[in-house]
């Protein structure tokens, strides 16, 4: 008999007799669940973004994310999206998914059994006790997972996870667990709706909180994101355009001698007029 919440029997029946409207009805009733879960886990989260920036800010730490399937992948994603947004290291953040970049595009067979192989993934990266390790499962039972987190506590590091079962092995293996119960999915098990949304959802908190209390947001504007492409160029010009009330051109101008917006802000914002 399995008690976990995210195997229960899916609150709907007979789903292949639903029209495409009562299907996509029923779906985004279920959705709306999902951000109310994870309003109750915000004291949770709280605890685990303060500890991040703390080994961050004062001990030169990483965060680090590990997770199979959906779970790896959405740390992976979290984790690749923070250089471009805040302009940190590729090594700041970093995912590791079981089965290695390979299982991003197709799954391993058997990868997340093995208990031994998390620990020996973050070896490549010197992870230390300087570092925090944020394991991440919907179903709370990951071997992969839990082993890496059951390792890093035994080497001092803080631990944290992200599931959506509540006092899962995963929880009690973590010193500090992020719970976010969404109940039983529309396809009763398919983790990737519910919980995985659930997830993403708690992962945007954690990484976008510890970078703007790092200082990589100025207002409410991404001052240090990556000027990779004309959609990003474009948005540093607006805000310079509107800091500093200058012209298009001239914001233009500035950005390709500089690079960078918080360069620029920083040279002009309190430059006195002569």
């Amino acid at each position: 008999m399995n008690n976990r919440t995210t195997e229960q029997a899916s609150l709907y029946d007979h789903l292949e007799k639903m029209s495409t409207g009562e299907l996509l009805k029923n779906i985004n009733n279920e959705d709306k669940k999902v951000p109310l879960a994870v309003e109750k886990a915000l004291p949770q989260i709280e605890i685990v973004v303060d500890k991040v920036v703390e080994k961050i800010s004062k001990h030169n730490g990483r965060l680090f994310y590990i997770g199979a399937g959906t779970s790896g992948r959405l740390g992976v994603l979290d984790a690749s999206e923070c250089p471009p947004t805040f302009g940190v290291s590729h090594n700041l953040v970093i995912g590791l998914i079981a089965g290695g970049d390979k299982a991003l595009r197709k799954a391993v067979e058997n990868a997340e059994d093995d208990t031994e192989q998390a620990w020996k993934d973050l070896q490549e990266f010197s992870i230390s006790k300087n570092d925090v390790l944020v394991g991440i499962a919907a179903s709370g039972t990951t071997p992969y997972v839990i082993g890496g987190i059951k390792a890093a506590r035994e080497n001092g590091l803080i631990t944290g996870c992200i599931t959506n079962n509540a006092g899962s092995p995963l929880s009690e293996a973590s010193e500090f667990p992020i719970e976010v119960v969404v109940g039983p999915e529309f396809v009763t098990g398919s983790t990737r709706m519910k919980s995985g949304t659930a997830q993403k959802l708690v992962l945007n908190m954690l990484s976008t909180a510890v970078m703007i209390k790092l200082g990589r947001i100025k207002g409410n504007k991404m001052v240090d994101m990556q000027l990779s492409n004309k959609k990003l160029v474009g948005r540093g010009e607006l805000m310079l355009m509107e800091e500093l009330k200058i012209s298009q051109h001239m914001a233009s101008t500035l950005l390709e001698e500089y690079k960078s917006v918080r360069k620029v802000l920083e040279i002009f914002k309190n430059k006195p007029e002569k």
